[in-house]
């Protein structure tokens, strides 16, 4: 095995990484509570700027994507000016970050959003198991959505476009457009949650339109090589399953999205949190529709990520959980030195506990 793969340099899209490490998105909610980025967020990325590319938590592009508390935004002027300090801190540590824009959609209770926001989805269908956690009350039942009019979704694609050229503003050197783990994207590609019966619903030419727009829209207003999509085939997440004909919707819609030359497909398989493992083949499929960069994320430490990488499977490897407790993770995975264990009790509390006063090598 070539044991150098990992840490090699690669270019992505305009973008040169410094390796193949990539931080793949988690939410932390240390955003405030107007959805505005925090100073230690800013911290936070900085001390991680040793990946490949950091992409960040997931971002609401509009206050009616803002389902979860704290957190952060990227629609107002005040919440670009609080991100510039963060991809400054970045920059400035010779790293790369993408901001993922997430558009919680169904997924989201009216006590998390901006007021006059609401919650929005394909159909009028509440997760049926899937509770929300608000500051103000604890656990909630989520309410059905309103079932968006047309015009619902022309504004909606308007606001990711427009959430991408914020993003640029504020220094980002690309987006990732959220279409898995049953938020708003993947809502309309899954047919349990989507029962129209429209152009954005029905056949999968109907479900995947809704997701070809934002990422072709969204690619002519900032270039095709700084937008990404997060995609989880197979996945069982947020009242999302899988479902009949998924291999021929995703490879359909991987053959669209090579059309649009995106810098990337971000493969989730979320097996090593207790889902269904995703089909290699599906994963292989989508990588040959697509043709171009795949992220693999899942589960991985150096090991794996060595030997995927080597097979084909994907291009770039992201990591997750050992980002939070590892700030030097690429370090620590280069000179195969311990790792941090994650604290689960702070992944979502607000503050610098369990977020930036996690160890590197030298301060241990």
């Amino acid at each position: 095995m070539n044991d150098s793969t990992l840490f090699e340099a690669y270019k992505l899209g305009n973008n040169s990484l410094q390796n193949k490490v990539i931080m793949a998105p988690m939410t932390r909610s240390r955003a405030d509570q107007n959805h505005v980025p925090t100073q230690i967020m800013a911290d936070y990325y900085e001390q991680r700027a040793g990946a490949g590319l950091i992409i960040t938590e997931g971002t609401a592009p509009s206050p009616n994507g803002a389902g979860y508390p704290r957190i952060p935004g990227i629609y107002s002027t005040k919440q670009v000016e609080a991100w510039k300090p963060v991809t400054k801190a970045v920059h400035d540590k010779g790293g790369k970050i993408f901001i993922q824009l997430m558009h919680t959609g169904r997924v989201s209770h009216p006590l998390n959003l901006p007021d006059g926001a609401e919650v929005l989805a394909p159909s009028a269908i509440a997760p049926a198991t899937t509770e929300m956690y608000t500051d103000q009350e604890g656990s909630k039942k989520i309410p059905a959505p309103k079932e968006m009019t047309l015009e619902d979704i022309e504004k909606t694609v308007q606001e990711y476009v427009d959430a991408a050229k914020n993003a640029i503003e504020a220094g980002f050197d690309g987006v990732e457009l959220h279409g898995a783990n049953g938020y708003l994207i993947e809502q309309f590609i899954n047919p349990e949650s989507n029962r129209r019966t429209d152009e954005y619903g029905g056949a999968i030419e109907g479900r995947v339109k809704f997701a070809i727009e934002v990422a072709t829209k969204t690619a002519e207003t900032i270039g095709s090589d700084r937008v990404g999509i997060r995609l989880s085939p197979a996945g069982a997440f947020n009242d999302i399953n899988p479902f009949d004909g998924q291999e021929e919707t995703f490879f359909y819609l991987a053959d669209k999205l090579a059309d649009l030359k995106l810098a990337y497909v971000h493969l989730v398989d979320h097996s090593s949190m207790g889902t269904p493992e995703v089909p290699r083949t599906l994963k292989e499929g989508i990588r040959d529709a697509f043709g171009g960069t795949i992220i693999i994320s899942g589960g991985y430490d150096r090991d794996k990520a060595e030997s995927d990488l080597n097979d084909g499977l994907g291009h770039l490897v992201a990591f997750g959980r050992p980002f939070i407790a590892n700030p030097d993770l690429v370090k620590r995975m280069k000179e195969k030195a311990d790792l941090n264990e994650p604290n689960f009790d702070t992944f979502y509390t607000p503050g610098k506990k369990g977020y930036t006063d996690y160890p590197s090598m030298e301060n241990e």
